[in-house]
């Protein structure tokens, strides 16, 4: 008896999409493109002839045949999966880790030593985006979120990797031209600000006791980056976070002019759901970001 079976890829999308309530996640899991999700999910629906999903904003929700349906498929998924790890699935088959950070923080800390964990785990791809929005606000559910703290979210389990103070940094070639011998000489150069961040400068020129000090000019971006890029660049002096610019420190390309007064900061904390708290590939990349941190 000749067997009815539908377009096998476009059944993948479908199981994916109507588990995760998400074409975006779908297509995150199967490593394909958001729009080839819905193209397969339309593609089953023609052929049987039914309509799967409901379209509702960025979520979808599977129709009263759908869910009937992805009962009985669902099963079947998992037991082709068992059943393919018994009979022969490598070890090497690599395993996706999704993580969210500051953008400032991925560009100078995390980016320059992803090499360092990818040499060590060649079987893990890390799929990194940058948010620098509330935790409670992300609409995705990553494995790892990574924000300042140490603060307490409702159904997360946090721990701490990095500490970092503030204090003022520039290039050396901006010192050759106009010295820095006190914080008073601070008038003579212009101080570089972030819009999100306006209390940097306020509140350590008040720590070094001279609050009132006017400088020369004033420059203000819209991201920490580009406030840090036009410091190593020579245009002014920046309040730097001394994790994000420690690499610049220890090359050369930017310079401390005065060790006291720092700013306290928030330390940096890697945030897990909890039902993926015991995941061993969770595990071992937060390990690795406490590892890192400690250097």
């Amino acid at each position: 008896m000749k067997r009815i079976l539908p377009p096998l890829n476009a059944l993948r999308a479908f199981e994916a999409a109507g588990r995760l309530g998400s074409f975006k996640e779908a297509a995150a899991e199967l490593h394909v493109t958001h729009g080839a999700v819905s193209q397969q999910v339309r593609l089953l629906e023609a052929w049987l002839g039914v309509s799967l999903f409901e379209r509702r904003n960025r979520r979808v929700t599977l129709t009263h045949a759908a869910k009937a349906y992805l009962e009985e498929v669902g099963p079947l998924f998992e037991q082709l999966s068992q059943a393919t790890a018994r009979y022969g699935v490598p070890d090497t088959v690599a395993r996706t880790l999704s993580v969210n950070a500051p953008a400032t923080f991925t560009l100078r800390w995390l980016v320059p030593r992803l090499a360092r964990f990818r040499a060590a785990h060649p079987d893990v791809e890390v799929k990194v985006e940058t948010s620098n929005g509330p935790l409670e606000s992300l609409k995705e559910n990553y494995d790892i979120v990574i924000r300042g703290g140490p603060d307490t979210f409702y159904g997360y389990a946090m721990r701490s990797f990095l500490s970092e103070e503030r204090l003022p940094v520039c290039s050396p070639a901006l010192l050759q031209r106009v010295p820095l011998r006190s914080p008073a000489d601070l008038r003579q150069h212009t101080l570089l600000h972030t819009s999100s961040l306006p209390r940097l400068w306020p509140d350590w020129l008040a720590s070094a006791q001279i609050p009132a000090m006017r400088p020369a000019a004033t420059l203000t971006f819209d991201h920490f980056y580009l406030t840090l890029q036009a410091a190593i660049d020579g245009i002014g002096v920046a309040m730097g976070p001394t994790a994000l610019v420690s690499d610049d420190l220890a090359a050369g390309r930017l310079v401390a002019p005065f060790s006291a007064p720092r700013l306290p900061s928030r330390s940096y904390c890697s945030y897990v759901p909890d039902e993926k708290s015991g995941d061993e590939l969770v595990g071992l990349f937060r390990t690795w970001l406490e590892r890192e941190g400690a250097c």
